[in-house]
């Protein structure tokens, strides 16, 4: 399984949640009342719990304190593997006092930097990415955890903080705000770089709203200032790529000589944006240790910062081997649902199925028929599309979360591998029609038809695509 190493600073986050319905008759301020009291790791710590919902194994590199405060951050990582280098001070504490949500004032304690120990041999053996997750508390800045950092062959994602240190040379993706980039940059709104017109006027007015890594408004959301601190940046650290996020506005991503690629954040309404930040550096780095690009890997990490700005719960991805996948989430007492076909070429009657079939479980396994399969199915001049491709397409869905390719004419085989809950098919089907409903009964499997959308085929797009190349 795909395993990541989560690398910095722990703080214990703590919000005082109440009502304010009047103001104390001492002085203008709001009495807080009937408070519920919750807690949870923050900084490094709540970034590699956030990765392991990405489906991947995570081991947290850290300094716990020996304090009432780090006793409670070892009990909330109970889950996670952790790896103590020991914490030479207090425990960071971030205190928020909210009223119905909204937060009136926040208390920062201890958490001074001030060291911890060294790296043990081979921590990092066997990561297939690692994440740097710096809160600027000294744990990023350690000399045997900056030199396995720098002589790393797998790709490393750094989540820079102004009080840390700079990224090593040659990290994969780097991930700094858009108020982190300027400032490292000396960046400012009327700097010679934005030179001209057109570029001055991609930076707009400051606004208001959720941020995806709290970035300051009086900076707006610019993508020319972005692009511009990103790739003075990624010439600096000598990164393979840099993400600048913009807030509400999503991320502006810059690669080499590659024209900027600016990623859109979905809209959000409201929301907590605390803990964004970890939300988009754990979901990049994690989508980098199953192989994503860095490109692919901050689509899909502005949208889950998204989610998590807008307080919805993403249904854990559980990415990897199909079979593995099956086990895990059967493992956990979930519902393992599949669906299969050939999927040549993808339309909204593929789409609408597939997300119909996801929601009746806790992840969807794709059967997808071969090359060799299809051709013996549809003729010799299909597939038009070649599995590897298919196969990738359908696991960009978000609905998706493994594709199994079967060799076979109907899935059978394929089904005896993942043993499915339930079996799920789209359109006018009879459940005795089907070949597989035999073989799911031997585990108690179920196959059950969902409705499918009129009118979209493979192929009826190709003869339209033929009549009007005629």
């Amino acid at each position: 399984m795909t395993r990541l190493v989560v690398i910095g600073d722990t703080l214990l986050d703590r919000d005082l949640d109440g009502r304010a319905e009047r103001l104390a008759p001492d002085a203008p301020v709001p009495v807080v009342d009937a408070i519920e009291a919750t807690a949870r790791a923050g900084g490094a710590g709540l970034a590699a719990l956030l990765a392991t919902r990405a489906g991947v194994d995570v081991t947290l590199v850290t300094a716990l304190a020996d304090d009432a405060a780090g006793e409670e951050l070892r009990s909330l990582l109970s889950g996670v593997d952790v790896i103590d280098l020991g914490l030479h001070g207090a425990t960071a504490e971030k205190i928020r006092v909210l009223a119905a949500g909204r937060p009136l004032v926040r208390l920062d304690r201890g958490g001074e930097a001030r060291g911890c120990g060294p790296l043990p041999p081979g921590a990092l053996d066997g990561a297939d990415a690692v994440l740097v997750s710096d809160y600027g508390r000294g744990v990023a800045a350690e000399p045997t955890v900056r030199a396995a950092l720098a002589a790393l062959e797998v790709p490393l994602v750094w989540d820079p903080h102004p009080k840390g240190p700079e990224p090593v040379t040659g990290a994969t993706l780097v991930t700094p705000n858009l108020k982190e980039a300027v400032a490292a940059t000396n960046l400012k709104r009327d700097s010679p770089a934005l030179d001209s017109t057109a570029a001055q006027s991609q930076i707009p007015a400051p606004t208001s709203g959720a941020n995806i890594k709290g970035d300051s408004p009086s900076l707006g959301s610019g993508l020319a200032a972005g692009e511009v601190a990103g790739r003075a940046l990624a010439e600096r650290w000598r990164a393979v790529a840099v993400a600048v996020t913009l807030g509400e506005r999503g991320a502006v991503v810059v690669s080499g000589e590659s024209p900027a690629l600016a990623v859109p954040a979905p809209r959000v309404s409201g929301g907590d944006p605390c803990g964004a930040g970890d939300c988009f550096a754990a979901t990049a780095a994690a989508r980098i240790a199953q192989g994503a690009l860095p490109s692919e890997a901050v689509r899909a990490a502005v949208h889950a910062a998204s989610a998590f700005v807008a307080g919805e719960v993403e249904p854990p991805r559980h990415r990897g081997d199909a079979v593995t996948v099956a086990d895990r989430v059967r493992a956990d007492g979930g519902v393992v649902v599949a669906t299969g076909g050939c999927f040549d070429l993808l339309h909204a009657g593929h789409v609408g199925m597939l997300e119909q079939a996801r929601a009746l479980g806790d992840c969807l396994i794709v059967c997808l028929n071969s090359d060799a399969s299809v051709a013996r199915l549809k003729g010799d001049d299909r597939p038009l599309v070649e599995q590897d491709d298919r196969a990738a397409v359908l696991n960009g869905l978000a609905c998706v979360d493994a594709v199994l390719v079967f060799d076979e004419d109907d899935p059978r085989v394929a089904l005896q591998a993942i043993r499915p809950h339930v079996w799920v098919k789209g359109g006018d089907y009879a459940v005795a029609e089907l070949p597989e409903a035999r073989t799911l009964a031997e585990w108690g499997g179920r196959a059950v038809i969902v409705p499918y959308v009129a009118g979209r085929s493979t192929t009826r797009l190709i003869t339209e695509v033929l009549a009007r190349a005629r």
